[in-house]
């Protein structure tokens, strides 16, 4: 005998998981809210990292992201890399 009964709504549905890689191919794991900013995310990375706010750049499929920016509204998908690349200021050229 077969059951109607409705599934439990599964609350993981709203998560996703998400890789930060930075150009050593070092890899930070976060598991977040689709519909959280990824501000957030940024933010926690910098601060396990040791970097300040503005000294890194993420990037996903090639694209800066902004602080308020979703994972739903980039369409992203469970084990989407996000890409973390160092700012580099300055750079005077000289001849020797």
């Amino acid at each position: 005998m077969e059951s109607d009964s409705v599934k439990p709504e599964n609350t993981t549905d709203n998560r996703i998981n998400l890789r930060v890689v930075d150009p050593s191919g070092g890899e930070v794991f976060f598991k977040i809210r689709r519909d959280m900013a990824l501000g957030k995310l940024m933010k926690a990375y910098c601060e396990r990292k040791g970097f300040a706010p503005g000294a890194v750049r993420f990037l996903f499929d090639g694209n800066r992201i902004n602080d308020d920016v979703t994972p739903e509204k980039l369409n992203m998908e469970d084990n989407d890399v996000i890409d973390v690349m160092v700012q580099q200021t300055g750079g005077n050229l000289t001849k020797a």
